[in-house]
This record gives C-alpha cells, structure tokens and sequence, in this order.
C-alpha cells in the first residue's frame, strides 16, 4: 500500500534532524552515549521550574471534579484570563481573555493561524533560515511560501527585500525571534521599520497583511536584554507560542495564540480561531496543563543556564576558527561550514562523533545548526573532539 505522493515527497526532503537521529542511535550503540555529542534535537535539558512541581502536586492530590472534561475550544477563561493579564504588562497593549485561545503546542497554534487566514495559492514570506516545518504548515492550508533571505552577515530581517517580495497575493509574514536555527533577537526598531512598511504596503494593495510572531524562545534571552514585544509595533499581528521552552514542557504541548486587539476584524479572527482548533482536531488544549500554566506565567526556567553554554561553545569554537553570530536567545548556534558543502561537514563531524544538522535543512546551505541544549557536561566533553575536527578541516 502506497501513501500519498506529497506525503512522500515532504519525507524526503524534511528528514535531516530524523537522519541524524538515527545516526545518533547508531554511534551510541557502538561507542557508549558517553562518547557522543548529540547537538542536533531542540529538546531542553533543563526540569521544570520548582513551581510547576508544587503546582503538579497540589492538583494531584486536590483534584478538583470534572478538571479532565471538555472545555470550552478557546481554552478555559481563568486561564486565557491569566495569559490576558501577562501579555498586557509584558506588551503595554489591552489584552483581553477574548484574544486568547489555549493550544497544543505552537506547531498546532501556527496551523491553526494558517488555516484561520489563508485562501487556496495565498502566499506566506517566510525568512530564511527558518525551522523547517514551515513550509509543511503553509502547504497544509493550501498556501505558497515566499522565501526573503535575512542580512547574510546578521540574520537580521532585511526590510526591503521583505517589500520587495509583497504582492496582491501575499497574506502573511511569519517571523521567529528569537530564532530557530539563528538564535538571532530581533530588536524594537527592525519591528518598529517592519510595522511601519506593512502599514504603507497594506495601504497600497488595499488588503490586510498578517505578521505571525512565533515565540516560543522569547523568555530565553541573554545578557540582560529583552525580546521586543510584537504587538507594540505591528498592528496586524498574531502571537503564537508554547511552554516547551520557558517551563521546559515540550512533551506536554501547551501554549496559547493571542491576536492584537488593535487588529482588523479582530472579533472574526478569534471566531475563526477558535473554530479550526476545533476541526483541525486539537479539540481544545490539554486541561490539565491549562490548569498548571495559568498561575505559572510569571514562571521560567532558569536563563542562566542557557547562557553559560553559549558562552562555553561560542568562545571555544570561535577560538578554533568557526564563525558565526553570536545568538541573543535560544539555544542555537549556527556556524559557517568550513567545508563548501555543509552535509559534507556534518558528515565529517560524524567521524568525530559529533552530531549536527547542516544548513541545508533549514533553507541554508553553506551553514550549520547546533543545539545546545544539552547538559553542560555533554559540552564539556565534546572539546576534545571539536579541536579534532577544526584540525581535520584545515582550521
């Protein structure tokens, strides 16, 4: 029995990070996991924050009648209440319960959007690099992607080829910051230049032009800094973001959208939200975890941490030659290949029993991922075996 040709395709060409999984398999079969140095799944290290613990235990031990049933599909209202109150500190903006809609995960929350918006052959611009499943998410709903390339040497939006690239056929953009391979933020005033150009585009094309902000590493960033808060500058703009990251719950798939009260037809956007999560399938988000992060969005894990593994692998692989950018978030880097061909390279570093995920897969030949999210002592060990192969190279 054969399935579906798009499905077969979508296999061939998303199958990198399952590759190198394999891989990963393979050699920690033959070696011990002690002797290899997994850099290639964005799956935290870290547990979750004590208060999620405290809270997981109160319920358990306090359940409270009827807490596993249906709820309403937008989410319950104590919880969307308490994402309200959140985001109108975090954004200055007047958020209420009514442009929240509980979801699983943010993966689910895009195609939701996706679906919410888009018309059969509408185009979204996504930015390269990007995370892979966008594409997929785009097709799922009929659309078309358009690729804009970020400025090569900062991975910052470049606001004029992002001009460029509007037609009367484009609907959205999707922007990730901080992002995913790149660990770039993207500051106020590029989101303040991006605002103030989709306003004068969405003028002259005489249509509403969406910016979905996908935001699950926007707790996660560095050096005291912030991320900027989308709703602040980009009136048409649809927040999507999940707890995976921030409460390290990424098998738990549960997040939240929110839309700009300051929107077009906002009320519609919400309506037709909360209508595709339930035909999608999702129903309505996990109960029981809606029940935990309501009183956890003051919560995260520890930022500290994260920082102190950049800090670790970008001064010792800056120091054998690498380049790259340093990340204000996450918990990527993503190096130049120092070979031309950068599945050649990751297939270099396998000698090394270094796992990576090349550029390539990410919209980006010429590059690298690593995700280092991993236990320090994974880092530690893995030095040794970076020196060997920058040497193996020619760094």
């Amino acid at each position: 029995m054969s399935i579906a040709i798009k499905v077969r395709g979508a296999i061939e060409r998303a199958s990198w990070i399952r590759r190198m999984f394999e891989e990963g398999a393979a050699l920690t079969a033959r070696f011990g996991a002690e002797n290899v140095y997994d850099f290639t799944l964005g799956n935290p290290s870290v547990e979750p924050p004590e208060a999620f613990r405290r809270e997981l235990r109160r319920l358990a031990e306090n359940p409270v009648p009827g807490m596993h049933r249906y709820m309403n599909n937008a989410g319950y209202e104590f919880t969307r209440q308490a994402v309200a109150e959140f985001l109108c500190e975090k954004t200055g903006v007047p958020v209420n319960s009514s442009h929240v809609v509980m979801i699983c995960g943010a993966g689910a929350g895009l195609n939701v959007v996706l679906k919410t918006i888009l018309n059969p052959g509408e185009e979204v611009i996504i930015l390269t690099p990007y995370f892979v499943e966008y594409k997929f998410y785009v097709d799922n709903h009929d659309g078309t992607t358009v690729e804009v390339w970020t400025d090569r040497d900062t991975f910052q939006p470049d606001i004029a080829a992002i001009e460029a690239a509007i037609g009367p056929n484009t609907r959205a953009l999707l922007i990730n910051s901080p992002n995913n391979p790149t660990g770039v933020v993207y500051p106020a005033e590029t989101l303040e230049a991006l605002g103030k150009m989709l306003e004068r585009k969405q003028a002259e094309l005489g249509r509403t032009i969406y910016v979905i902000s996908d935001e699950p590493y926007a707790r996660l960033s560095f050096d005291g800094n912030q991320v900027p808060p989308v709703f602040r500058f980009i009136r048409n703009s649809i927040m999507v973001t999940s707890h995976s990251k921030d409460l390290a719950l990424p098998g738990e798939r549960i997040g939240y959208l929110a839309a700009n009260p300051a929107m077009d037809d906002c009320a519609l956007f919400m309506e037709g939200a909360i209508f595709c999560n339930r035909v999608l399938g999702f129903v309505n988000a996990p109960a029981l975890m809606q029940r935990l992060v309501a009183g956890l969005q003051r919560e995260s894990v520890d930022v500290g941490e994260y920082q102190q593994k950049r800090d670790r692998l970008y001064a010792h692989l800056t120091g054998l030659g690498f380049h790259m950018v340093k990340p204000g978030g996450g918990f990527y880097l993503f190096p130049k290949s120092p070979l031309e061909d950068d599945v050649a390279f990751v297939r270099k570093a396998l000698e090394h029993n270094i796992l990576l995920v090349p550029g390539s897969g990410f919209g980006a030949p010429g590059y690298f991922r690593i995700a280092y999210c991993v236990a320090m002592d994974v880092i530690e060990r893995s030095l040794p075996a970076w020196n060997k192969l920058a040497k193996d190279v020619g760094l």
